[in-house]
C-alpha cells in the first residue's frame, strides 16, 4: 500500500483588503472593527494616508503620481493605462513590505488595494456600464499577474451623495461636477464588481446598518478569514511553485 503524505496547510496569515469610495468611512469603520480583536492585524495605510509620509519606492512612486496628476483626487493625470501600471507596481511592492508578517500567521490589513486601481481606471468607459465592468475584471487579470489578489476584499458601500459630502467635509475641499460624477459612476461599479466574486467580496451597506452594524460584521469577516488559506504563488512561476510564506511546494509537485 502506497501512503501519500499529508501536506500540512498553509501557516501563513489572510491578506484583506478594505475598499470603498472616499467617504464611506472603510477607515473609520475597519479601525473600529480592529480595535474589538485580541490579536491585532498589520493595518497598511492607503494611498492618501501615506504620499507623503512614506519612505522606500511605493512612496517614491505614489508622489511622483500625485504630482503628475495635479491634485486630481483620483490621481488621473491623463496617461490611464500609465498609471494603472504604476498602481498596481505599488501594490506588489506593498505586498513585498508585508510577506514577512504574513508568513508569521499575521493578518494584513491594505486600506484599499488593487480594486480601486480596477475600478478607477476602468472609468474610461463612463457611459458604457458593460464595457466598464470587464475592464475593471481584464485590469484585475492584470493585478493578478504581479501579485496575488486579496483573500478576502472589505467593500463599504454607501449613498454616493453622502460619501461626497463626507469626503468634502474631511478634506476642507470642494468637488467639480466630474468629480461628483465620477464618484457616483465608481460606486456602481464597486458594486457591479462585487457582485462578479461573491467568494472574495464581503458588502456591507450602510444604506441599510447603521456604524455599529457594518463594524460587527467587518470585526466578524476579519477574523473569519484566517481559516484554511491556501498557498500564495507568484502567478508567473511554473506548476509546483514553492510559497512565498511557508515555502512548500505547491500541490501539483507535493503530490
Amino acid at each position: 500500500m502506497t501512503i501519500t503524505p499529508v501536506r500540512p496547510p498553509c501557516s501563513r496569515g489572510p491578506l484583506i483588503s478594505a475598499e470603498g469610495l472616499n467617504g464611506v468611512g472603510k477607515t473609520y469603520l475597519t479601525n473600529r472593527a480592529v480595535e474589538t480583536l485580541e490579536t491585532k492585524p498589520l493595518m497598511l495605510d492607503e494611498f492618501s494616508e501615506w504620499a507623503n509620509g512614506r519612505p522606500g519606492l511605493g512612496g517614491a512612486l505614489l508622489r511622483a503620481l500625485y504630482e503628475a496628476s495635479a491634485g486630481d483626487p483620483f490621481l488621473r493625470g491623463g496617461t490611464p493605462l500609465t498609471e494603472a501600471l504604476l498602481l498596481m507596481a505599488i501594490k506588489r511592492h506593498d505586498l513585498d513590505t508585508v510577506l514577512p508578517s504574513l508568513s508569521g500567521g499575521r493578518a494584513v490589513i491594505e486600506g484599499r488595494s488593487v480594486d480601486t486601481t480596477a475600478v478607477c481606471q476602468a472609468l474610461l468607459h463612463p457611459d458604457d456600464p458593460a464595457s466598464a465592468l470587464q475592464t475593471a475584471i481584464d485590469l484585475l487579470d492584470l493585478a493578478a499577474s504581479y501579485r496575488p489578489l486579496p483573500d478576502l476584499t472589505i467593500l463599504v458601500t454607501d449613498d454616493a451623495s453622502k460619501a461626497l459630502e463626507r469626503a468634502q467635509r474631511r478634506d476642507r475641499c470642494v468637488f467639480t461636477d466630474e468629480q461628483a460624477d465620477f464618484m457616483r459612476e465608481a460606486s456602481a461599479l464597486f458594486e457591479r464588481l462585487a457582485a462578479t466574486d461573491p467568494v472574495r467580496y464581503r458588502v456591507v451597506d450602510r444604506r441599510h446598518v447603521d456604524e455599529y452594524e457594518a463594524a460587527e460584521q467587518i470585526r466578524a469577516w476579519i477574523q473569519g478569514a484566517s481559516g484554511d488559506l491556501g498557498c500564495l504563488v507568484e502567478a508567473w512561476q511554473s506548476s509546483g511553485a514553492a510559497c512565498m510564506c511557508c515555502g512548500q511546494r505547491t500541490t501539483a509537485e507535493a503530490a
